[in-house]
C-alpha cells in the first residue's frame, strides 16, 4: 500500500485543515520520471518528502500525524500508537486517509472520526466514534484531477458498532488487511532525533560502515550467553569488546552511531517498499550524508519498489537536492501550525529554493526581524 494524501481536522495544535499530498501534483515531464515512483497511468510518487521551517514551527506534528496515519491503517490500536499525544483532548478530529493498494490496484479512502475521554486510571483515552472505507479500481480513474473523488460513490464498509470482535480504537481497516495481506512497513525513527544508541543487534552493512567512518576496520554482533557482545576494531588498532551498545558512543560519533541506524533502516524501507521517518534529518549529519540518502530514495533505479522519505529539517540547503516543488513543505506556527505545499506557493521549478526560503519571499521561514532586533538590544544591555 502507498499512502497517497492525508488530511486531519480538528487536532488541536494545528490552525486549519492539515493536507499532505504524497503524490506528484506538478506535470512530470519524461526528465522527472527517474526521480518518483511511478503506480499506474500518469500517477506517480514522491519518494523523497521534506518539511522544512524555523524552529517551533510544527514539523515534527506534522511527521506525528502522518505516522498516526500510516498506524491506522496498519490497523494498529490508537491507545497504542506512540504519537497519539497528537490527537490532543480532541473533540472530534476527522482524518482521511487515501491510499492506493498494488495488490487490488484500486485507490481507497478511510474516513476516521475519532474522540478522547479523560479518564482517572489511564489518562487521555482515544474511540473510534465512526469510521467508512470507499474504493475504487484504477480504471475507473481518467485524470489525475479524479485520482481522490469519490463523490456519488457508496462506501465498501462502514463501521457499525456491532462488530464484537472489533476494540473501539482499532480501524476497520482489521478486516480489509486481513482479507486482502497488506501492510506498510513503517520505520519511526523520531525517538533517535538526539539520542543515538542502536537499537538492533545485527550486523551493518560494511559499506555503510566505510562511508560513515573508513577507520573502522569492523564491527561485529555476537550472542552470548542471552547477551550481546560487541567486537570494533579500527585500522591499526587493538580490537575492543564492548558489552552494551550505549558504550560504542565512547568510540564512535553521534553522526557515525546515527548513521549506522539510518542507512541500515534506510535500505530494509527500500526493499520493502515502505516508509522511514525521521526528525531533523541534519542532526549529527553533515550535508552530504543527508544528501546522499535523499538521493537513494530519488533514484528509480535503487528505489524500484517504491520506499518513501519522510523527513523534517531548518537546511534550506537541502532544498535545492530537488528539481521539483512538490515534494517540498513549508511549516509555519502563526496560532496554530500548517503546512503549504511550496509548489503551491512557488510555481516555477528553476527557482533556487534555498534563495527563495532564506530570501523570507515564502513568509514566516526566517526568523521575525523585531524579535531579531529585541534580542540583539538584550544582548547588548548584558554586555555593557
Amino acid at each position: 500500500m502507498k499512502l497517497l494524501r492525508i488530511t486531519a481536522d480538528g487536532l488541536p495544535l494545528f490552525k486549519e485543515k492539515l493536507d499532505i499530498c504524497l503524490y506528484a501534483q506538478q506535470r512530470v515531464s519524461e526528465e522527472h520520471q527517474e526521480l518518483l515512483h511511478p503506480l499506474f497511468s500518469n500517477i506517480y510518487l514522491n519518494p523523497a518528502n521534506a518539511f522544512i521551517g524555523i524552529n517551533a514551527s510544527g514539523k515534527t506534528s506534522v511527521l506525528k500525524v502522518i505516522l498516526m496515519a500510516l498506524d491506522i491503517v496498519n490497523n494498529e490500536p490508537i491507545n497504542h500508537i506512540e504519537t497519539r499525544d497528537i490527537l490532543g483532548d480532541t473533540k472530534n478530529a476527522v482524518l482521511n486517509i487515501f491510499f492506493y493498494s498494488e495488490l487490488a490496484k484500486e485507490v481507497c479512502k478511510l474516513e476516521t472520526t475519532i474522540t478522547s475521554k479523560k479518564t482517572k486510571t489511564e489518562g487521555t483515552v482515544y474511540r473510534i466514534v465512526s469510521e467508512k472505507l470507499w474504493s475504487k479500481q484504477i480504471d475507473e480513474i481518467a485524470t489525475r484531477k479524479t485520482l481522490l473523488d469519490f463523490d456519488g460513490k457508496e462506501p465498501i464498509m462502514v463501521r457499525s458498532g456491532k462488530e464484537d470482535f472489533l476494540s473501539d480504537d482499532v480501524s476497520i481497516m482489521i478486516a480489509r488487511n486481513k482479507k486482502t495481506g497488506e501492510s506498510i512497513r513503517v520505520v519511526n525513527l523520531l525517538l533517535f532525533t538526539n539520542i543515538n544508541v542502536l537499537p538492533f543487534s545485527e550486523d551493518i552493512p560494511a559499506e555503510v560502515i566505510t562511508f560513515l567512518d573508513p577507520t573502522i576496520e569492523s564491527l561485529h554482533f555476537v550472542e552470548k550467553d542471552k547477551k550481546t557482545v560487541i567486537y570494533l576494531k579500527f585500522k591499526g588498532k587493538e580490537e575492543i569488546v564492548l558489552n552494551n551498545p550505549i558504550e560504542l558512543n565512547n568510540y564512535l560519533s553521534s553522526g557515525t552511531v546515527k548513521g549506522m541506524i539510518t542507512f541500515t533502516l534506510a535500505q530494509e524501507v527500500l526493499q520493502s517498499g515502505g516508509y522511514i521517518v525521521v526528525d531533523e534529518l541534519e542532526n549529527h549529519f553533515n550535508k552530504e550524508i543527508v544528501a546522499t540518502l535523499m538521493r537513494f530514495f530519488m533514484d528509480s533505479k535503487l528505489n524500484k519498489n517504491g520506499g518513501v522519505l519522510i523527513f523534517s529539517t531548518h537546511y534550506p540547503e537541502l532544498l535545492d537536492e530537488y528539481d521539483r516543488n512538490d515534494s517540498i513543505f513549508i511549516t509555519r506556527n502563526r496560532n496554530g501550525i500548517t503546512a503549504e505545499n511550496l509548489c503551491t506557493i512557488l510555481k516555477r521549478n528553476d527557482i533556487k529554493k534555498s534563495d527563495a526560503y532564506q530570501s523570507g519571499f515564502l513568509e514566516g521561514t526566517t526568523p521575525i526581524y523585531e524579535a531579531y532586533m529585541r534580542l540583539k538590544k538584550s544582548m547588548a544591555a548584558a554586555l555593557r
